[in-house]
């Protein structure tokens, strides 16, 4: 048997009758972040790192004491296997869950990136004989620029787009790549607005004492001179809807990994695009599973059999997991 093992509800441990970001309803979950396809509502108990907690806590509108932490770390024994959340880099809170039973450790990353974006906890890599990896970008396309170049862009955009009057609305994702852009903004160049549901999770980040800079929620009664060229940050899913001509004029932009895809770059609905990802690019993958030394390696959602089968080339015993994960990034 197993140390962990892929089942319908999600990556179970046996041993210790736990589950690993499941997508269906069981007593005890581990939860290595709160992005929608790592995080389900109606699980009996949850246990998270303490940074990952309000927003979890926000988003399954959680009962008093149904959502439990753990500091990174810290080594939390459940039926004689012992489990630790360790940083994974990818969004505030986010976490690898390590797993270690009579001298066998396995590592389940969840969404991981390498680059330490100054807002999130900067990943870490876990020893480790099974090493369980998102692949979300597992081709050799899929290289990130360095993010610091990457908000000197998106400010001389904003800037230029604000001294020609238009507002400029990045379409980026409500919890994670929001706030790390946020992070990077020189807000000096003007005011800044969110959609409700990206304010709503800066304003748990903020009460966690994270300095985020200062952003505004828009309303029907905010008016339109202040919006006009003012940086407008909305979820992909209000793009297309009528919520945006209140903006007029405007450009949008979309930051995603995806857009380093020449059919991405062209995608109908977007002006301009930034190739920015909270997840791993195709070198980090690599560097991550070099750096925990595991000899097998399962791979999840992506590109999970293409990297399957570079790192069988390599020398490693590697599989595709049927995981129900499908990546935050659209």
């Amino acid at each position: 048997m197993a140390l962990l093992e892929f089942s319908e509800k999600g990556i179970y441990c046996p041993q210790a009758d736990v589950y690993i970001d499941p997508w269906k309803k069981v007593n005890k979950a581990l939860i290595t972040h709160g992005h929608a396809d790592h995080l389900k509502a109606g699980m009996t108990s949850y246990l998270c790192t303490p940074s990952a907690a309000p927003v979890i806590r926000h988003r399954i509108n959680a009962a008093p004491g149904q959502v439990q932490t753990a500091r990174y770390g810290e080594q939390i024994n459940i039926n004689g296997v012992s489990f630790s959340f360790h940083p994974a880099g990818h969004i505030l809170g986010s976490a690898q869950i390590r797993a270690e039973y009579k001298g066998e450790i396995w590592v389940a990353s969840g969404d991981y990136k390498t680059e330490d974006d100054g807002l999130c906890e900067a990943f870490e890599p876990v020893r480790c004989h099974t090493f369980i990896t998102e692949t979300t970008f597992g081709l050799p396309i899929f290289k990130w620029k360095k993010q610091e170049i990457l908000y000197q862009e998106i400010n001389q955009w904003w800037q230029q787009n604000r001294a020609n009057g238009v507002s400029s609305i990045i379409s980026a994702y409500a919890l994670g790549k929001a706030q790390r852009i946020l992070h990077g903004l020189d807000t000096s160049i003007g005011p800044v607005f969110c959609h409700a549901s990206v304010e709503h999770v800066n304003r748990i980040i903020r009460n966690q004492g994270i300095d985020l800079p200062y952003s505004m929620y828009v309303t029907p009664s905010t008016p339109r001179q202040l919006l006009k060229g003012a940086l407008v940050f909305a979820p992909p899913a209000v793009i297309n809807s009528n919520w945006i001509n209140r903006f007029a004029p405007y450009e949008i932009a979309l930051a995603s990994g995806w857009t380093a895809l020449q059919e991405r770059r062209k995608r109908k609905g977007h002006d301009v695009s930034f190739t920015l990802s909270d997840h791993a690019d195709w070198s980090a993958l690599n560097q991550a599973v070099e750096a925990c030394g595991a000899e097998t390696v399962y791979t999840t959602h992506g590109y999970s059999d293409a990297f399957a089968t570079w790192l069988r080339s390599k020398g490693f015993n590697a599989q595709v997991a049927d995981i129900q994960f499908n990546g935050d990034e659209e």
